[in-house]
């Protein structure tokens, strides 16, 4: 068997201890382990090369992808994956893994049923593959929001300060949530408890009227514009307030412990799925147990972060 890997989407810290992980395993069950390298992108324009062990070597601590990686909204077209499947063809390769987000799983699905056995790894910072308790990168990134926003609390107590931070997590609002809970974040605002600014300086006032010093409040990309909503807050109550958006910062540095080891798991999991000649399935972590799904109820499933949102509630 030949088995490629591929890295697509937004990159995370931990993709490359999974290509790691898939190329030594693959290695060590017989087969051939191939790189395709910038993603699907690569997989059209033929940008594949066989690895070796040595290939992965000094790779689990980095971040970033040393496949690299890109978005080609092209491949949704079928006549375009045509073309992948005949350089996977020409290369001799049966199996795919795939490491990203959800359109990684859409893509790795379409791939799937035009008859080439994929099997998807949830790799994104934002946590939003539903049908896996935790993706590969969330935790290095958190921990990069929560060491930014503690120096941000920092400045923010000694001038009596509302600081607004905008987190990374685009339609997800855990990284939102899970650094809020993790920093003693007042106000957190994301795509799961809606922007109501009237709401927002509501509470901003009642903070001021019990005589907190000062706030954090965290935000999600895409809610609103931080930087208009700090104006907002300092027009309408007593604190000086400031805006930071946190940006790509939180998509680098090494992986953390957590994710090495789940991306390792995740990647041995995947090459023997596929030495079971078992395709269309999803890697998901439950429990901390690794386990399995098609893509397609991995696309379909629901997240159930609601919990957390309650536990700030009463934390407040």
């Amino acid at each position: 068997m030949k088995i490629g890997v591929l890295t697509s989407g937004g990159d995370a810290p931990g993709m490359n201890a999974c290509v790691r992980a898939v190329v030594r395993s693959a290695i060590h069950f017989g087969f051939e382990a191939y790189g395709i390298f910038d993603g699907y992108k690569g997989l059209v324009e033929n940008k594949i090369r066989k690895l070796t062990r040595n290939d992965v070597g000094q790779i689990l601590n980095r971040g970033g992808t040393i496949l690299g990686s890109s978005r080609l909204e092209s491949f949704k077209q079928e006549e375009v994956r045509q073309i992948a499947i005949d350089n996977l063809n020409e290369h001799g390769i049966d199996a795919l893994v795939v490491i990203g987000g959800d359109g990684t799983y859409r893509g790795g699905m379409a791939l799937n049923d035009m008859g080439i056995n994929v099997v998807a790894i949830p790799g994104t910072i934002d946590n939003d593959i539903a049908s896996t308790e935790y993706t590969i990168g969330f935790f290095t990134a958190l921990d990069t929001a929560i060491d930014a926003i503690d120096k941000l609390r920092d400045t923010s107590f000694s001038h009596q300060r509302c600081t607004v931070v905008e987190v990374m997590g685009r339609d997800c609002g855990d990284l939102s949530i899970y650094s809020g809970i993790a920093c003693g974040a007042e106000i957190v605002i994301t795509k799961e408890t809606g922007f109501n600014r009237e709401n927002v300086l509501k509470q901003v006032k009642w903070a001021q009227s019990i005589g907190k010093r000062h706030l954090i409040v965290v935000v999600a990309e895409h809610i609103t514009n931080v930087f208009d909503l700090a104006k907002d807050i300092q027009s309408n109550s007593d604190y000086e307030s400031r805006a930071t958006v946190l940006g790509y910062i939180q998509r680098g540095g090494n992986p953390s412990a957590f994710d090495r080891i789940l991306a390792s798991k995740m990647g041995v999991h995947a090459t023997e799925l596929l030495k079971q000649g078992l395709g269309g399935m999803a890697v998901y972590t439950n429990s901390l147990e690794i386990g399995h799904c098609p893509i397609n109820e991995a696309l379909s499933a629901t997240d159930e972060t609601t919990d957390l949102y309650e536990y700030l509630a009463k934390l407040n």
